[in-house]
């Protein structure tokens, strides 16, 4: 028999979300993305990707973002947003998605906040990946650098990345914890059972996955 509030949850339950994820270097954000979208049947959006995506279609907003990489700056805030929001006005994101890496600041937050409610919408949840050991993730972090070959991930640079990231989510993490939108998920042990732990958070928020894709990827 179901617990009360999976119960509830699921009387709740409503096609697709509309969700952020967000973890430090190492938690797994990348993977646990893929596997969380394909268990909602929505999509996984990431920024990098919609930066690749549009250069190699050869599309005016990637022609843009290919004269700010040549020139060796960061891509702005506001041709981000607009590549964000052009993505998401997608069909296959109309009953949701799954965003990674955006927002990374307070006013990219607005913005998606605006073109959401311009759209009727809201967001659902902010998945929070979290490892509270930080030398776990450095030795992961570590490992698969001398795996893939690369030698600028050393342990001092892999420290520098997480205070940074620390530095930069805090404000949206409190911003988005006062909201009563943030859903925190232990990111360390077997993918699967990260997996597992993000859908029970979810569904507790009444957004119920797919159920033989969740038990599918849970066993995974």
């Amino acid at each position: 028999m179901a617990s009360t509030s999976h119960a509830n949850a699921a009387s709740a339950s409503r096609p697709g979300a509309r969700l952020l994820i967000v973890g430090p270097p190492g938690a797994g954000k990348g993977t646990q993305a893929a596997r969380i979208a394909a268990a909602l049947r929505i999509p996984a959006i990431s920024t990098g990707d919609i930066f690749r995506e549009n250069i190699r279609n050869g599309t005016p907003l990637g022609a843009r973002v290919q004269h700010f990489l040549d020139a060796g700056d960061l891509v702005p805030d506001t041709l981000t947003n607009e590549l964000v929001a052009d993505r998401m006005r997608q069909p296959d994101a109309e009953q949701g998605f799954l965003l990674d890496g955006f927002p990374r600041t307070p006013e990219q937050a607005d913005f998606l906040d605006a073109h959401l409610a311009q759209h009727g919408g809201t967001l659902d949840a902010v998945i929070r990946l979290v490892a509270d050991n930080d030398e776990v993730i450095i030795r992961r972090l570590v490992q698969r650098g001398l795996e893939l070959g690369r030698s600028d991930d050393t342990e001092d640079t892999i420290r520098h990345r997480l205070e940074v990231y620390t530095q930069q989510t805090a404000p949206l993490i409190r911003m988005y914890e006062q909201r009563g939108l943030l859903a925190e998920v232990d990111s360390l042990g077997p993918i699967g059972h990260v997996t597992a732990r993000t859908l029970a958070a979810l569904a507790d928020r009444g957004i119920i996955a797919d159920e033989p894709a969740n038990h599918q990827l849970a066993d995974t």
